[in-house]
């Protein structure tokens, strides 16, 4: 059975979620053998503006490269909840950062409120890698790719030097999720 899984990366200029989504591209493609594409869209201003990541991943061809039923969101900031949740399914996950997005649209898709900055700063003292624990939520929520092919992706793609916080953040992504689905079935 084909499965195509859409993710949007989703905040502010300089919080990594362009990089988040090559990462994520790359994991499927070159690691768990999937196709994927990944395309990018960033306010005029470097940092600070509105940017996002697209991510389709697939076991078929990907025919149109562009994000349009997405299956999760993660939003960094209001507004960028407030825009694009309603391009998520019905049973689709919106993952917020609790501390950044007060308010979440009414939908059928589940909300996960995470407080993504606070815990990247708790687990490594940078708020810089809040990308990699969104990175660790999002594998492990999704379950679309491998915790290895994203670890063997993110290692390859951070800065020589930054490998170990950078493994440290997207350990405590995954554990975080493991806390959340674990409470969910209760």
């Amino acid at each position: 059975m084909s499965k195509k899984y859409e993710i949007r990366l989703s905040g502010s200029g300089g919080q990594g979620l362009i990089l988040a989504g090559k990462v994520l591209a790359e994991a499927a493609v070159i690691y768990d053998g999937k196709n994927a594409t990944q395309s990018q869209s960033y306010g005029p201003e470097a940092r600070g503006g509105a940017s996002r990541s697209e991510v389709i991943i697939s076991d078929e061809e990907i025919i149109f490269p562009k994000a349009q039923n997405i299956d999760l969101l993660v939003a960094l900031t209001q507004e960028s909840c407030n825009v694009y949740s309603k391009d998520l399914k019905d049973d689709g996950i919106l993952l917020v950062d609790s501390k950044l997005v007060g308010q979440v649209p009414e939908g059928k898709y589940r909300v996960y409120k995470v407080p993504i900055i606070d815990i990247a700063l708790k687990e490594t003292g940078k708020t810089l890698t809040a990308n990699i624990v969104a990175l660790g939520l999002v594998t492990e929520l999704s379950g679309i790719v491998t915790r290895k092919a994203v670890e063997s992706a993110i290692l390859s793609r951070v800065p020589k030097g930054t490998e170990e916080i950078n493994r440290k953040a997207f350990l405590a992504g995954i554990k975080k999720a493991e806390e959340i689905t674990k409470n969910s079935i209760k």
